[in-house]
C-alpha cells in the first residue's frame, strides 16, 4: 500500500494533521480526534474499503484517514454545507496528496448521497444528529455485504443513555436503538472519544 512503509502499522506521522488539529483546537470545532482517525484507517483496511461515503465531513480530518487507507485507486466522498471547510480540507488534503482520492460537495449532506450513484464500502455518519436515523434508512440498502455504516458521537457526552427531553440526545439514543434492533446488521459502540458506533452489514 502506498501510505505505508513495509511493516508499518500506520501512516508516517504527517505534520499536516497537527495543522488540523491545531485548527480544530483554535475555532472549538468537532472532529473526531487522532485515535478515532487511526481506528477509521484500521477499519478501511480491515475491511478492504474502496469506496467511502461521508455525511459530514468538516474540514476534512476524517477524510484524510479515510484516504490514507483507501489507496490512490479509491473513492472517498465528503459532504458539508461550509464552502470555508471545503477550501481547507482541499488545502489540507492537497498539501498531504490526497486531494485527488476526495470528492466534495458543499450541500447538503443527504441530498448528495442520494444523487451519487453506486454501493459503498463505508459510510461515515458525523452529521446533524436528529438527522442520524433518517442517514441510516439512507444508507443501510447502499452499503455492500462486509461493509460498515459508522456513525461518531454515539455517546453524545453520556446523555444518550439519559436523553432527558434534549432533542439531540432523544435523536442519538434512538439512532443507537435503531441499528441495535437491525437484523440486517451487526453493532458495537466503541469507546473511543465520545463512542463510535460500528454496524458491520451481514446481508
Amino acid at each position: 500500500m502506498d501510505s505505508l512503509a513495509k511493516g508499518a502499522v500506520f501512516p508516517p506521522h504527517d505534520p499536516v494533521v497537527d495543522e488540523m488539529e491545531a485548527l480544530a483546537a483554535e475555532r472549538d470545532f468537532p472532529i473526531i480526534g487522532r485515535l478515532a482517525g487511526r481506528f477509521l484507517f484500521q477499519q478501511t483496511l480491515a475491511v478492504g474499503a474502496k469506496t467511502v461515503f461521508e455525511l459530514g465531513s468538516g474540514f476534512g480530518y476524517s477524510a484524510y484517514w479515510f484516504a490514507k487507507a483507501v489507496g490512490p485507486d479509491g473513492k472517498v466522498f465528503c459532504t458539508d454545507r461550509s464552502a470555508e471547510n471545503a477550501r481547507l480540507a482541499g488545502d489540507f488534503l492537497t498539501r498531504s496528496g490526497l486531494w485527488n482520492a476526495v470528492s466534495f460537495h458543499t450541500s447538503d449532506a443527504l441530498e448528495v448521497f442520494g444523487a451519487t450513484e453506486g454501493v459503498f464500502d463505508i459510510v461515515l455518519c458525523d452529521m446533524d444528529k436528529q438527522s442520524y436515523s433518517a442517514a441510516f434508512a439512507a444508507a443501510k440498502d447502499r452499503i455492500r455485504k462486509g461493509g460498515l455504516f459508522i456513525a461518531d458521537n454515539a455517546f453524545w457526552d453520556g446523555r444518550a443513555a439519559n436523553p432527558g427531553g434534549d432533542p439531540d440526545s432523544e435523536a442519538v439514543a434512538e439512532f443507537n436503538r435503531t441499528v441495535a434492533a437491525d437484523g440486517g446488521f451487526l453493532t458495537v459502540q466503541i469507546p473511543i472519544r465520545d463512542g463510535v458506533s460500528v454496524s458491520i452489514k451481514l446481508g
